[in-house]
């Protein structure tokens, strides 16, 4: 009986008490496990982050084509000095020829426009290097709901298995009891041999209860995480993944579907703009310019009169010397590229380390599902012949209930590597970033 105590206990241990979910209800079809990562990831907060962070880029895309177009500037200024330019002579009555007034008046309104603004478009495709370097983040971040769903999901169907392998138990228990009750009345055989049974029977049914809270709490994780309400009548439909797993294994070297790759991809790209920007910095910048305006004095310096006046030109703009300050931060901006590059490659053999492990546990278990199908074969003849020496009086119940155990546990294990492997498997494949369906 500790035996199956045991095994109850450590399939439980893995599932975790979560908050209960209150979203859209199972349908009762068997649920696949890609689709609830899909949904995991899906209802997490951190994915209303893409649309905001596409709405912060149109934003900003605005202001910067909005250079592009002429602006408007609106000007007043009152000044008064305490000296002015005089004439260097008198008239012959001995005024000076003109008087400057010393509080000057402007009030004026300035329209300019660029005719060539070579920072625009480099400008543009860095806001478009930014935004899809910040949806890969997003992504990468999100990539880790998965696993965090695979162990939810394995929780709950190792649970499902071992809770209908119990069932089957119980039904063969109560079948038993029902024929050892019969021969005690019959006088055929001794009451404490009923009661043996019924002793079993009750922990058998004992352990069913267990599982069923533990599935419902690994349940609750799982809706959780995926938003969708689950009850425990619902299944889980285990995928088959050993076609996947041998493609993968197949082509390991080449598989680059992780997220994280196209976070690496995209932070290159926006180095690259970025340092496009930086050079168009550097290049002329001719714009058109018109000011109009009314003041005291106006373009006449000399005059003392309130006047309209207007003025327009061409400006040309050209950072002729940087002192290689833009040279200096491409060279910092391609070293950037570069241990960009040193971090993919790290993350590379982390993986490949990592799924080697998934690889060594999937090959082991197979070999040990292999295994169990043999050891319940045997399991079961031993229990067949015991159950028709139970039915003859040559053994006691107590030796049936021995083998009934020792049945039962195999059946654990059995249920307990195949969810392993399927677990591995998909572990496997969600660490290189395939789809487990």
């Amino acid at each position: 009986m500790t035996r199956i105590s045991l095994l109850v206990a450590v399939a439980g241990a893995i599932c975790l008490s979560p908050p209960s979910a209150s979203a859209q209800p199972s349908v009762g079809v068997p649920l696949d496990l890609a689709t609830l990562q899909e949904e995991a990831q899906a209802v997490d907060p951190r994915a209303r982050e893409l649309a905001l962070q596409q709405a912060q880029t149109d934003l900003r895309s605005q202001v910067i084509k909005a250079d592009r177009l002429p602006a408007v500037t609106t000007q007043g200024q009152f000044q008064y000095q305490s000296d002015v330019p005089t004439a260097p002579f008198l008239l012959p009555n001995g005024q000076p020829p003109f008087t400057p007034p010393k509080d000057t008046y402007d009030l004026s309104l300035r329209v300019d426009e660029r005719l060539l603004d070579p920072t625009v478009s480099p400008r543009l495709s860095l806001e478009q290097a930014e935004l899809a370097e910040s949806h890969a983040r997003v992504r990468t971040s999100l990539y880790g709901l998965r696993e965090e769903v695979n162990d939810a999901f394995f929780a709950a169907a190792l649970l499902e298995q071992q809770e209908g392998t119990l069932a089957a138990t119980i039904a063969d228990l109560e079948k038993r009891l029902a024929e050892t009750e019969l021969r005690v009345r019959e006088g055929t055989s001794i009451a404490s041999d009923a009661s043996a049974v019924e002793a079993t029977l009750m922990e058998r049914r004992q352990n069913q209860a267990e599982l069923q809270a533990r599935r419902h709490t690994a349940l609750a994780r799982l809706s959780a995480l995926t938003g969708r309400t689950l009850i425990d009548a619902d299944t889980l439909a285990v995928p088959e993944l050993d076609d996947k797993v041998s493609e993968a294994r197949a082509s390991l070297s080449d598989v680059r579907a992780r997220p994280e790759y196209d976070l690496f991809k995209r932070t290159r790209e926006r180095l690259e703009r970025q340092g496009d920007a930086t050079v168009a910095n550097d290049r002329p910048l001719v714009s058109i310019y018109g000011r109009g305006g009314y003041g005291k004095p106006a373009l006449n310096v000399i005059g003392n009169e309130f006047e309209f006046y207007g003025l327009a030109g061409i400006q040309f703009q050209w950072k002729a010397w940087t002192w290689g300050s833009a040279g200096h931060e491409r060279d910092a901006l391609a070293l950037q590229q570069q241990i960009v590059l040193a971090d993919e490659e790290a993350f590379t053999d982390s993986l490949r380390r990592a799924v080697q492990g998934d690889l060594d546990t999937i090959d082991q278990l197979r070999s040990v599902v292999e295994l169990d199908a043999r050891i319940i074969s045997l399991r079961e003849a031993v229990e067949r012949t015991t159950s028709s020496r139970l039915a003859e009086n040559v053994v006691t119940a107590s030796e049936y209930l021995d083998r009934s155990t020792e049945l039962l546990s195999a059946r654990f294990a059995e249920a307990t590597h195949r969810i392993e492997l399927a677990q591995a498997s998909a572990r496997f494949l969600t660490q290189l970033g395939l789809e487990v369906r």
